[in-house]
Parts: C-alpha cells; sequence; structure tokens
C-alpha cells in the first residue's frame, strides 16, 4: 500500500469522461482542487472514453501514455478526475508504480486540511473512515501469498478481518458522537422557534463569495481565501433586519460537483442546519462563464440532502466584475427570486435584506386551533414548533390555542396531522 500523499507532491492530473472530451471549466476546477490539497501540477492527461475499463478505468493505450507522461515528470502521484473503484485503484498503482488519488480521495484530504472544529474534524474522520473501508485489502498486498494453499491461509485474513472490526467499532463511535451534537443542534433550533428566530442559510458552489457576503452581513470574521472550501466549519451569527426583528444567519461548506457521498453522509448534522433552515440564500458568482451549470449541481446537491423544498433566493454576486448595478428581480406574483449585488463592496446589501425581511413576513401564519382531549400529542407537537401565543381549557374538554408558526411546519401539521385552523 502506497502512503497517502503529502503536501508539496508533484502530481499528474489525469482528466477522464465518458463519451466526450473532459470540459475546460472542469479541469481547471480538479486543478484548483489539486492545489488546495497541496499538490503542485507538473502534467496533465485527457481521457475520452468510451466506456468504463474495469480493470484500470482507461484503455491500455492511455494507461502507456500516463506512464511515460509521469514518468517525464517525475511525477510523485496521479490525481483522476473520475470515481475509481478498490480495484481500478489497485490495479493501477500495481502497473503505475506510483500512490493514484480519485476525486473522493482528494476532496476528503482537502477537508482534512479545512476542518478546525470538533464537530468538524469527526464528520471528516468519519468520511474517510467510510471511504478507506471499500478500499482496506489495498493495505496488506503484502499477506496476499498468505492467503492461499493448504498450510498457509489464515495471518493475511485474520489481520484483515481485525482491522476491519477496528474500523467498524470507530465508525460507530463517531456516529454516536455525531448524533449527540445533532442532537444539541436540534434542540437550539426548536428553543430559536420558540423564539421566533429564524434561520437563513447560505448556499452555493464553493469559491462563490459565501463567507465574504456572511462577513458584510454579520461582520463575523470568517475566514475569505479565493480557493476551494476555503470554509468548511458552519458558522452561525445572530444578526438584526431592517424591521428590527432577529434572525440567525448560517454559512455552510461549499458544494462542489460530483460531491462524494461519503461526506454527505457523514456531514448530515451540520447539512441539517441547511435543510431546516426558513430561507436559503444561494449565492452565485455571475462572473463565472458556467454559473448556469454550477446553479444546477446546487440545486442536484440540494435535493440529495432534502432541502430542495426550502424557499430560496438566489444572489447574484460579483455583479460590480459585469457592471451590473444592484437590483432585485421579481416572479409575476411580486415575490423576490433574485437579488443582484456584490459581497466585496456591499453595493446590493440593504435590497438583499430587505428581500430576507420579505420572506420572513410572508412565512408566518397565525390562526386558532381547537384540540380535543385526546390531542394531546398534537399539542405538545405546537408547543415543540409554535409559538402557543394564548391557551385556554375548553368547557366540554380538550383546549383552544392561539398560535404563531411557520408556514412549512403548519403544512407539515395539516399533511401528518390533519391539522388546521378554526374557520
Amino acid at each position: 500500500m502506497f502512503e497517502r500523499p503529502q503536501r508539496g507532491e508533484r502530481a499528474v492530473l489525469l482528466h477522464a469522461r465518458i463519451g466526450t472530451a473532459p470540459f475546460p471549466e472542469d479541469k481547471r476546477e480538479f486543478e484548483a482542487l489539486a492545489h488546495s490539497a497541496g499538490a503542485q501540477c507538473v502534467g496533465s492527461l485527457d481521457a475520452r472514453l468510451r466506456s468504463v475499463n474495469a480493470r484500470y478505468l482507461i484503455g491500455k493505450g492511455k494507461l502507456e501514455e500516463l506512464h511515460q507522461l509521469a514518468e517525464s515528470t517525475c511525477a510523485e502521484l496521479i490525481l483522476v478526475d473520475h470515481p475509481l473503484s478498490p480495484a481500478q485503484e489497485r490495479n493501477l498503482e500495481r502497473s503505475l508504480k506510483l500512490p493514484i488519488v480519485g476525486r473522493t480521495g482528494l476532496i476528503l484530504d482537502i477537508f482534512a486540511l479545512r476542518a478546525r472544529t470538533f464537530e468538524g474534524k469527526l464528520q471528516v474522520e468519519l468520511a474517510q473512515l467510510q471511504h478507506l473501508s471499500t478500499r482496506l485489502i489495498r493495505g496488506w498486498t503484502h499477506l496476499e501469498r498468505q492467503k492461499g494453499g493448504i498450510g498457509l491461509r489464515g495471518p493475511g485474513e485474520t489481520q484483515l478481518e481485525s482491522d476491519r472490526r477496528i474500523l467498524a467499532a470507530r465508525i460507530r463511535q463517531l456516529n454516536g458522537r455525531l448524533q449527540r451534537l445533532s442532537d444539541r443542534r436540534s434542540l437550539a433550533r426548536r428553543n430559536r422557534r420558540k423564539r421566533e428566530v429564524p434561520t437563513v442559510s447560505l448556499v452555493g458552489y464553493t469559491n462563490t463569495g459565501k463567507s465574504t457576503l456572511f462577513n458584510r452581513l454579520t461582520d463575523a470574521g470568517v475566514k475569505v481565501a479565493d480557493q476551494l472550501f476555503a470554509t468548511l466549519d458552519p458558522t452561525l451569527r445572530a444578526m438584526e433586519l431592517p424591521n428590527g426583528n432577529r434572525m440567525v444567519l448560517a454559512d455552510t461548506v461549499g458544494f462542489v460537483r460530483d460531491l462524494p457521498h461519503e461526506l454527505i453522509a457523514a456531514f448530515q448534522s451540520t447539512l441539517e442546519e441547511t435543510r431546516e433552515a426558513h430561507l436559503l440564500v444561494h449565492v452565485v458568482d455571475c462572473s463565472d462563464p458556467v454559473h448556469q451549470q454550477r446553479i444546477e449541481e446546487v440545486n442536484q446537491v440540494l435535493e440529495e440532502i432534502g432541502a430542495d423544498t426550502v424557499p430560496t433566493i438566489q444572489a447574484c454576486n460579483k455583479a460590480d466584475i459585469l457592471g451590473v448595478p444592484p437590483r432585485v428581480d421579481r416572479a409575476e406574483s411580486g415575490r423576490a427570486t433574485r437579488v443582484w449585488l456584490s459581497a466585496r463592496t456591499g453595493e446590493g446589501i440593504d435590497a438583499l435584506l430587505d428581500v430576507i425581511t420579505e420572506y420572513q413576513e410572508l412565512d408566518i401564519v397565525r390562526g386558532t386551533v381547537q384540540l380535543g382531549v385526546s390531542q394531546g400529542r398534537l399539542r405538545a407537537l405546537l408547543y415543540d414548533t409554535a409559538r402557543v401565543v394564548t391557551e385556554q381549557v375548553l368547557q366540554e374538554g380538550g383546549w383552544e390555542l392561539e398560535v404563531e408558526m411557520d408556514s412549512r411546519d403548519y403544512d407539515m401539521l395539516h399533511r401528518d396531522e390533519n391539522f388546521h385552523f378554526v374557520q
């Protein structure tokens, strides 16, 4: 087994795509990922695949071409912009005599560099262990000769099974710790709902200016850098809207094309801040030539984590680069859908705050509900998810409650509990 790449290693990039040549913007992004991991890119090779080679991913001709390129550039590792199976990774390493890192492994490595908080480090370790568990056999190739033949079975398999048990135990331990942290987050969200403090979450492709916008709105001093995944750990700050109401703004990790499923699974507790938000502000780098494609990729990730039903507005950032003045685009219904702004200069920030205020006022529903004596569970749910303004005990038994609640909570209770306000 080869050691994982260290910072500063000389790397050759393999850009592989099925049916078409790799897109230039995807190649630039993968090169940026390599730089973010600390690699020095000394060469690259494009591979247009008719189909995936089950053994090497690429055909023998491309494999030989890659081998010659790695030798001529004195490369120390190969970075592959394509998902690799454990067998493909192992076979490429054996053939090229160099460590191979696929797209998933590279992104996990960057996340490991960026994690600063206790929870962030736990989440990254969990994702890495889940990824490693499918590739564990690669660590014991020196014992393969002991796996077969009468009298030679045992040591290799025993060590492998022992390592699998250790990995499984550590994964269970990490899941338990993250679940406890998730429970604390859930309690904090319930408390915010009771105090009528809505949460607005910034989402978007990595390196679109989310942290710059977050700092502009909250003066939080979050790290800002022109690199992928500069911000990994989520940050929450309370702030005041123009109408005097309070809200909590959340800055979350940026998304990227083909975000590893291991990361989505490990970051569930963090992504809950996005899924449970009252409003999403989708930050878009409108100066990016492929920003429409990036919007679609972010929407795909939002769908994967169950946040595609949360009300969303677009914040078209870097409008100053395009020379577009600040403005608000609205749908035929009059509801704002897009705000053009510059997080760097502050132009359009006031318009964004006004739009957030509009959505906050639209999302609150108020009404009176009457509950029978057998509906104690629904009453408890209302105290958990809504603000109970007044409550009276009815003479015939039961309760009459005047409540204020988020429209999404009302829709959920209406669907699941047949809940409705008194006409």
